[in-house]
């Protein structure tokens, strides 16, 4: 089935999150320069809302059902999707490279909302599978920027105002783990330390940013403890979020098939002042 978008979208080319070469680039080709692309709504539409878009792909590569896609279903919400291309494992990075990546483009966001007429305020930030181990990441390790930095950007925040985790890989430890995303981020048999750094449900506190959070029982590629785990400790630390586990859908199913999931997210983006 698919999802025909017949409104005003106003995307634009790829940005580079910096200038210059990204933090520990290991060179100059297309796979070491990480981007973010708007998707901008039709103004006659827009609510001033922006979300960032961290596909899935196991830190391998980047499913453009999870990118594109979900930024044109914003869209057509009046949010601006903008998609991240973030640095993969299968590429030679590791961890934090993916980390800076997603909190760059939060702050490039930030840093550029007068041009795209969003709200520095109401910037969220979305991800699926191995895309929502990054968006959980960054929901529980985000900082304030630095005020005195000769760099605009990095004086702005790169806490996102709320988190959409589809199917979402959280824990690198047993039993829970998706080795395939651990090896690729932290490297085989990483020290039982990073694991946990890196085991999002073990880093929530009050401070996290209210949460969807969304996964299916038949799930075959990512347990579904990781999203019950995560909504646990969500709900430990007082944080608000809305947790929806559905019997049928398999792992990666995007907006395929008219899932529910989509008008339950319009639904808790009302409440949260994103969606009119």
């Amino acid at each position: 089935m698919f999802v025909l978008f017949t409104f005003c979208v106003r995307a634009q080319e790829p940005i580079r999150l910096w200038a210059g070469d990204a933090p520990g680039a290991l060179g100059k080709e297309d796979k070491d320069v990480p981007t973010l692309t708007p998707y901008l709504p039709d103004p006659a539409r827009a609510t001033g809302a922006a979300i960032v878009i961290c596909p899935g792909g196991g830190y391998s590569a980047l499913a453009q059902h999870e990118g594109k896609d979900y930024a044109l279903f914003l869209n057509e919400q009046g949010v601006a999707g903008l998609v991240l291309k973030y640095r993969l494992g299968s590429n030679g990075y590791r961890h934090p490279a993916m980390l800076e990546d997603a909190a760059r483009a939060v702050r490039l966001v930030r840093a550029r909302a007068a041009e795209w007429k969003v709200d520095p305020k109401r910037v969220g930030i979305m991800g699926s599978s191995a895309g929502g181990h990054l968006a959980s990441t960054l929901l529980t390790h985000f900082d304030s920027g630095k005020s005195d930095s000769a760099d605009p950007v990095e004086r702005e925040s790169s806490r996102p105002d709320l988190g959409i985790l589809c199917y979402a890989v959280i824990s690198m430890l047993p039993p829970n783990v998706h080795t395939g995303s651990r090896d690729r981020l932290l490297g085989k048999d990483p020290p039982e330390e990073l694991s946990k750094l890196l085991s999002n449900d073990l880093q929530v506190t009050p401070q996290t940013p209210p949460c969807f959070i969304w996964h299916t029982w038949e799930d075959k590629g990512v347990k579904v403890e990781n999203s019950l785990e995560f909504a646990a400790a969500l709900r430990r630390a007082g944080v608000p979020f809305d947790l929806h586990v559905f019997q049928q859908g398999r792992h990666g199913i995007g907006l395929a098939g008219g899932h529910p999931w989509s008008k339950d997210l319009v639904f808790w983006l009302k409440a949260q002042g994103f969606v009119r």
